[in-house]
């Protein structure tokens, strides 16, 4: 595989396509790089040889279990597709993907129409402020009334929902346009026409939401579907400094360790030495030893890839998804967590701490895994959403590691808060060693997660020390006093602290800092917080009164 030199290239724009599970997402993506020339034979998810469903586990149950990606060439521009999982467990692989996006489709099938899990995503884009397109899939089957859904898209997602491809009236369908953005209703007012480039802008401000209809499967409207997205997107203007977002951490068959980012400004080259920190604070620089552009389970290598470019890179070794690289902030925290817990039941020759240390691997591959070890119970539990995630696992873990693993009964995933603010206080003073912590412990918005500042004068306690102490507080997942559950919704201020000249050493504040925090947890009125499902029920209706 030869390297490539940069030289002009199309504009480069990152599409995901998200769906309910079934709604057809996959052999739509099969549908858009068939006609695009990118593949040559049409494969179908009941035939296990679609493009994208390139590991053994996804061909065999006919779903999405991990995003990937392909390179769908258009006239102008370059597509790159990103498939995502439907599955309702799967949403945090999802999730990670939106971070990267310039565009989005969600597909929704015909006979079903809008779905529990359709409304989530659209929250998700939401807020992620990803400009959405919709393609309305199964037309062909009984039961997909084309006028009906329009209706329960503009009712259930946004009255912003506009019907477009063929069959048409310009001036209605102008008219319909012109009601959704007031830009637009400018331009029609003093025209009497709206412009392709218009239309775009107002669908990149999320204030029009493109609906197309049609059947994948039968390659119909995808042709339609695929030159409105080359007609109505807006390619982004990046900075010229350097900057790139990870999305995903996984590990080639050779177990290689590949790090998934978009280039967000500048370029990247073979060897550029890249520097960040990790999750306790700890600064490192590495170099990228090879660049990878994914199409399906093949890849091609580059020497330098510019902003706008999905790639994969090698070389890297404490990348997380969700951070930022160059002058790319980190992303926040994700809207999805799982809340149910596993007990990891090992065979009876594997040693639990290094069965610990591999299955650190996947929890880097996935953070919401979240792999904890109960050194009291000398057990290993897993934080999964749902039952088949939790067969999928057992099946990778079995295939990577060799491990034929159980699993226990599950339970709810708990999370503590507190109340009111609280002051907690820790002093740590041993035989030559001195350390002493201040903290403000303040209650947060729900979802808000833990946050961390300092409002300790230097005069008191050097930068340097103060930065320990933070550095402290994220190293590990803090338990509240209630049931042992990891605290959240917080935010924790450093306000004061003291070290001696001679005595102090940086495991003293870790010391000090852990027992500040304990104690403002005893003095706290703590809270115990559940999670909860927001569910709509569908039924006919005359089993209503039965239900209810």
């Amino acid at each position: 595989m030869g390297g490539q030199a940069l030289k002009k290239q199309k504009k480069k724009i990152s599409i995901a396509l998200l769906a309910h599970v079934d709604a057809g997402k996959t052999t739509l993506s099969e549908a858009m790089l068939y006609l695009s020339g990118s593949i040559k034979r049409l494969g179908r998810v009941d035939h296990r040889n679609a493009f994208l469903d390139t590991f053994a586990l996804e061909r065999e149950r006919g779903i999405t279990i991990f995003s990937k990606q392909a390179i769908l060439p258009l006239r102008e521009i370059e597509l790159t597709l990103l498939d995502t999982p439907g599955h309702v467990d799967f949403s945090t692989e999802m999730e990670r993907t939106l971070q990267v996006l310039d565009y989005a489709v969600l597909v929704i099938s015909g006979t079903d129409g809008v779905q529990g899990h359709t409304e989530t995503l659209w929250q998700l884009l939401k807020r992620y402020r990803i400009p959405t397109f919709l393609f309305i899939n199964k037309m062909d089957l009984d039961g997909a009334e084309r006028e009906g859904l329009l209706g329960d898209l503009k009712a259930r997602l946004d009255e912003n929902c506009v019907a477009f491809g063929d069959g048409q009236k310009a001036e209605e369908f102008w008219d319909e346009l012109s009601m959704c953005d007031e830009t637009l209703m400018e331009q029609y007012l003093d025209s009497g026409t709206l412009e392709a480039s218009q239309v775009a802008q107002a669908i990149s401000r999320r204030n029009v939401f493109p609906c197309y209809f049609g059947s994948a499967l039968k390659l119909e409207g995808v042709d339609t579907f695929l030159d409105g997205l080359e007609q109505y997107v807006c390619v982004p203007d990046y900075p010229k400094e350097f900057a790139a977002k990870v999305y995903k951490i996984t590990r080639d068959s050779q177990g290689n360790r590949l790090t998934y980012l978009k280039i967000t400004g500048g370029s990247l080259r073979v060897k550029a030495s890249l520097s960040g920190r990790t999750e306790t604070g700890d600064g490192w620089t590495e170099k990228v030893d090879q660049i990878r552009i994914y199409s399906g389970a093949k890849y091609t290598t580059a020497d330098e890839v510019p902003a706008g470019t999905v790639c994969a890179v090698t070389g890297l070794s404490h990348t997380r998804p969700g951070q930022g690289l160059g002058a790319q902030p980190d992303a926040g925290l994700p809207m999805l967590e799982p809340v149910l817990t596993y007990q990891l039941l090992l065979p009876k020759e594997c040693d639990p701490h290094s069965a610990c240390m591999k299955l650190r691997e996947l929890e880097e591959e996935d953070p919401q895994l979240h792999i904890v070890w109960n050194a009291r119970l000398k057990q290993i539990h897993i934080q999964l959403m749902g039952q088949v995630q939790l067969e999928i696992l057992k099946n990778l873990i079995q295939e990577r590691f060799g491990m034929a693993v159980g699993f226990g009964t599950g339970s709810i995933v708990y999370k503590e808060t507190i109340a009111e603010p609280v002051i907690g206080a820790g002093h740590f003073e041993p035989l030559r060693h001195y350390a002493e912590v201040h903290l403000l412990m303040e209650p947060g918005e729900r979802g808000s997660g833990l946050r961390l500042a300092a409002r300790c004068s230097t005069d008191q306690l050097d930068l340097n020390w103060q930065r320990l102490i933070l550095t402290h507080l994220m190293e590990k997942r803090h338990r509240g006093v209630l049931t042992g559950s990891p605290i959240t919704d917080m935010r924790i201020t450093l306000v004061a602290g003291r070290a001696h000249q001679k005595h102090t050493e940086g495991g003293d504040f870790r010391q000090a800092t852990y027992r500040a925090v304990r104690q403002g947890l005893m003095q706290a009125e703590s809270v115990l917080l559940e999670p909860w499902y927001d569910f709509r029920l569908e039924l006919p209706a005359d089993q209503v009164g039965r239900a209810i």
